[in-house]
């Protein structure tokens, strides 16, 4: 904790070497928080780049009154959100004009399946359609479920990523929770008795 402040310090003051420390400490957490909402190798390790990035960038704006692990993740978090907004907007953008191919008026579009690296061989099916399924339920109900039950964070660093309370993420973490099982529910009804 304190070198991770003394590091923010040493990146304020242009230091490459206090940023690849960080780097080293932190790469793997975040890229596996952004894959989580890329579904995508190299989208995530294009975020992770540009998130690294923004932390050289930002580090004199970071204040001490959270952890530099919240202010880390809380921009890994907006920058995912914003890449999956920008992502979404030129789905829309393009959809009309690539969603047929000209020749057979078959679907140009096949819809990719996502493996998160963490999951073991004989759950990667079960793994996938979760991952579908989260993509369904409201974006604040999203960020929490991944932070808290995929990365593993608790409800009070997710509260200070998030900026609300702590009791504001156990209810979001309820209706994410609810909505997933209806929702898994509706695909596998015979799972449910």
């Amino acid at each position: 904790m304190q070198d991770e402040n003394l590091w923010i310090k040493e990146i304020t003051q242009g230091s490459e070497t206090a940023l690849k420390k960080l780097y080293d400490s932190y790469s793997t957490k975040v890229f596996n928080t952004v894959l989580s909402y890329t579904k995508n190798r190299e989208d995530a390790e294009e975020l992770l780049q540009d998130i690294f990035v923004t932390i050289y960038n930002s580090a004199s704006t970071f204040r001490k009154d959270a952890s530099v692990s919240t202010w880390i993740y809380r921009i890994a978090v907006n920058k995912s959100l914003d890449f999956l907004r920008k992502k979404n907007s030129q789905k829309r953008f393009g959809l009309f004009t690539s969603l047929y191919k000209k020749d057979s008026g078959e679907l140009a579009i096949e819809q990719t399946d996502f493996i998160h690296p963490g999951i073991k061989m004989e759950q990667k099916e079960d793994a996938r359609l979760l991952f579908q399924v989260i993509d369904t339920i409201p974006e604040n109900q999203r960020t929490i479920f991944i932070l808290t039950q995929i990365e593993g964070l608790g409800q009070k660093e997710v509260a200070e990523i998030m900026q609300i309370s702590r009791k504001a993420v156990e209810s979001l973490l309820k209706r994410a929770k609810n909505n997933l099982k209806k929702e898994l529910e509706k695909m596998f009804p015979e799972r449910g008795k």
